[in-house]
């Protein structure tokens, strides 16, 4: 295979692990909206044939994104991969019945230049090393109380702000399984800093490896309550900076084209930001599911109507015309 029909079907996969992705995003935002939290909320998200669904989506994605990165240089992978939030997008309103806004429209874009300014100087410009099995360990524990604040403190924000912070969450759990991922591949192929791994440490970063995994999707799963196109925004923008954090702090790695690339990301992380405020600020309607009845506007609050009392007089003051009270029809 020459080098063009290589380029070629790179841009295929990512094309397809792009669909993969954007449905998958889409389905779990259909569920956020049909669920609600609680602690039987797990065990009927695994009852769902649409929540396995998702996770077969999700893996296909994940798969064809690792085929086309051996087809492709990383460059042009991982640009491709960011166009999920402008796929997702238009599915998500289709399913909604609705149109994407022109504040949608500018908020994806405004994401997406920032997302691949981001990620065009992200990334070493020689393969790093490896993650020690201590450092790994140690990455691991702080994303976890990270991961663990951030979605305490999204409990506490209503709305929109709760799925943001559940959104950064996943985003950096999945980051963080990267970087473990590759520490595990070097393990096995016993190329490790400081010599081979034992045993119990690579199997401990396969676990680990495992829990942010399956952490990242739930922690998505639940930020699609608060929207789609923002949450899903912030998931894409985080991966890759916590990938960064870690490539930069502990593996030598900088940004592309030295003092001018950390210039390039620092702008691109603002512009993104402005992509993500769009987003946020928009009309945010949940995918709904089709034929979905439209909520009672007495009860729209979500409050009691209530109830009359038994033990009193039900017999009123006559009022005048202008203030008496409406009948309601029974």
């Amino acid at each position: 295979m020459n080098g063009l029909q290589g380029t070629l079907l790179a841009v295929l996969l990512s094309l397809v692990s792009t669909a993969g992705y954007a449905l998958a995003a889409v389905a779990q935002s259909r569920l956020a909206s049909s669920t609600h939290g609680g602690s039987g909320a797990l065990r009927a998200l695994l009852a769902r044939g649409q929540w396995w669904s998702s996770v077969g989506l999700n893996a296909a994605g994940a798969l064809a994104h690792v085929a086309a990165l051996h087809y492709g240089p990383l460059t042009l992978v991982q640009p491709l991969g960011a166009l999920t939030l402008v796929a997702a997008l238009p599915l998500g309103a289709h399913y909604a019945r609705r149109r994407v806004t022109r504040a949608e429209w500018r908020g994806a874009l405004w994401t997406l230049a920032g997302l691949v300014g981001l990620i065009s100087v992200t990334g070493p410009a020689t393969p790093g090393d490896a993650l020690s099995p201590r450092e790994a360990l140690v990455v691991a524990a702080v994303t976890a109380l990270l991961i663990a604040a951030l979605a305490s403190g999204g409990r506490r924000r209503p709305g929109r702000g709760r799925g943001l912070g559940h959104a950064t969450a996943s985003g950096i759990a999945s980051g963080v399984g990267s970087a473990l991922t590759q520490t595990l591949t070097a393990a096995l192929a016993r190329e490790l800093p400081g010599g081979p791994a034992a045993w119990w440490q690579t199997a401990l970063i396969a676990v680990l490896i495992s829990a942010f995994a399956v952490g990242g999707l739930l922690l998505s799963q639940t930020a699609y309550r608060g929207g789609l196109a923002a949450p899903l925004a912030v998931v894409n923008l985080s991966n890759p900076a916590a990938a960064a954090v870690i490539g930069v702090a502990l593996l030598g790695e900088t940004f592309r084209a030295g003092v001018w690339g950390w210039l390039v990301a620092a702008a691109a992380s603002a512009v993104a930001a402005r992509g993500v405020v769009l987003l946020t600020t928009g009309p945010g309607a949940l995918p709904v599911p089709p034929n979905a009845p439209s909520p009672s506007p007495v009860v729209a609050s979500g409050q009691p109507l209530p109830l009359p009392r038994t033990d009193e007089a039900t017999t009123v003051p006559a009022a005048s015309p202008a203030t008496a009270p409406a009948a309601v029809v029974g």
